[in-house]
């Protein structure tokens, strides 16, 4: 262990990652800050864990925990206008593109003020004003966007750069092949970025890819590639640095495959039944944070006892992060189907049927739909059920309200009111049926 420290190599599964890159230091300012937003990131996705643990966070987590290097080391070099796009484990990546951790913290929770509204949670942080074009939950899904991304900058001639993110499993899709053949076919500005932290979900990257090394995956497609150390933040920003240079010049589309770890499980539910205990302390010894600060020190770049100091800093903004995300309301029940596209005011939507309630109403009509006694009262029982806080405006938490007095459901009720049901139960319309 101590000569791979020492040398600054990573075991890869088709050998050793010797050091291509001379990772030359930058000045002090700036490798405090590419210190501290590591440190950050980290702290932060130890809180989120912790909070998803408490059931603050709905439906799936993802932590980045090992690989702070890779996204600051790439974020670093990006331009204000390039675009980002990354997958599902990307609170870091927000966050190291100017995100505030507040809104990330409170996106986590399903809330109002969280990145997306509350809309995205976990796997769908979002921020377009600072060209975050999201996280997405589909393996290989953010690939063709990052393309269209790429291909309207340079539609429209300028000099914006899009950097797509996506996990070494990715590489086995579909879309990997097609998005690799159009980007090289249409000389698209974007770099491809391969996350390989060496599992796709529990599946080893020897037993779900034949090539494993996946810098030479998309040559063939016309997109070289290159593997760097992506456990040292200064290796990925001088790689990824070139390959944007190589995309903005010479609208080139190029691959960077960053050999990385993962400390955690794929998720927060994941049992790591796949990896044992001894290869992750192995791959924590050459952890980005612990490893890029003891290399400023030696260099005079910071003095002893500022890591701690760092840590200190960043673990007050996690918290308020934390009080943030709770102070922060639930988005209202009658939001849910707002913003979604719906064809014309003549072709209205699909009838929805709401997990919380029984009555089928269309998606675009939930306001007035909650507006009825019945839905609203199972609206307000739901969320008493499930712990939430009590919603004002009416309704009883107690359970849900009888039949509307004509004897008849709200959707039958409803569906009269619009004409789509004849007074005499006639037969209902074509686009009611499913």
């Amino acid at each position: 262990m101590a000569e791979e420290e020492s040398t600054g190599e990573n075991r890869a599964p088709t050998g050793v990652i010797e050091g291509s890159r001379s990772r030359d230091l930058p000045d002090a300012e700036v490798a405090r800050e590419l210190l501290r937003q590591m440190a950050l990131i980290r702290r932060f996705e130890e809180e989120a864990g912790r909070q998803y643990q408490r059931a603050k966070a709905g439906g799936f987590l993802h932590l980045a925990i090992g690989e702070e290097a890779t996204i600051v080391g790439t974020t670093s070099v990006m331009e204000e206008q390039d675009y980002l796009i990354g997958t599902y484990r990307t609170h870091g990546h927000a966050i190291a593109r100017g995100t505030d951790p507040k809104n990330v913290m409170a996106e986590i929770f399903g809330r109002e003020d969280g990145t997306a509204r509350g809309r995205g949670g976990s796997m769908h942080i979002f921020d377009g004003e600072r060209r975050f074009m999201g996280g997405y939950g589909i393996v290989g899904g953010n690939l063709p966007i990052a393309a269209g991304l790429a291909l309207a900058s340079d539609m429209k001639g300028t000099d914006e750069v899009t950097v797509c993110m996506f996990g070494d499993g990715a590489s086995n899709t579909g879309n990997f092949g097609e998005t690799m053949n159009l980007a090289a076919l249409w000389s698209l500005p974007i770099v491809f970025l391969v996350e390989n932290n060496l599992y796709g979900m529990g599946t080893s990257i020897e037993r779900h890819s034949a090539v494993t090394d996946l810098s030479h995956k998309a040559l063939g497609l016309g997109v070289p590639g290159e593997r760097v150390d992506g456990m040292d933040v200064m290796a990925i920003r001088e790689c990824v640095a070139d390959h944007l240079r190589t995309a903005r010049e010479n609208r080139k589309p190029t691959l960077v495959e960053a050999f990385t770890y993962r400390y955690r499980g794929h998720s927060a539910a994941d049992p790591e039944i796949y990896r044992d205990k001894a290869e992750v302390e192995e791959w924590q010894q050459k952890d980005p944070i612990e490893s890029f600060a003891k290399r400023l020190l030696e260099a005079g770049l910071i003095e002893e006892g500022h890591l701690e100091q760092v840590r200190e800093d960043v673990e007050v903004q996690v918290k308020e992060a934390v009080t943030f995300a709770d102070a922060s309301p639930e988005p209202a029940l009658d939001t849910l189907y707002d913003n979604l596209y719906v064809v014309g005011g003549e072709s209205e939507g699909w009838y929805a049927v709401d997990e919380r309630t029984p009555d089928p109403f269309r998606g675009e009509r939930e306001r007035e739909a909650s507006e009825k006694d019945r839905v609203r009262d199972l609206h307000e029982a739901g969320a008493a059920y499930g712990g939430q806080s009590q919603r004002g405006g009416g309704g009883s938490s107690d359970g849900p309200a009888e039949e509307e007095d004509e004897g008849r459901p709200v959707d039958e009720a409803q569906a009269e009111e619009e004409g789509s049901v004849d007074a005499d139960r006639g037969a209902a319309e074509p686009g009611d049926q499913g």
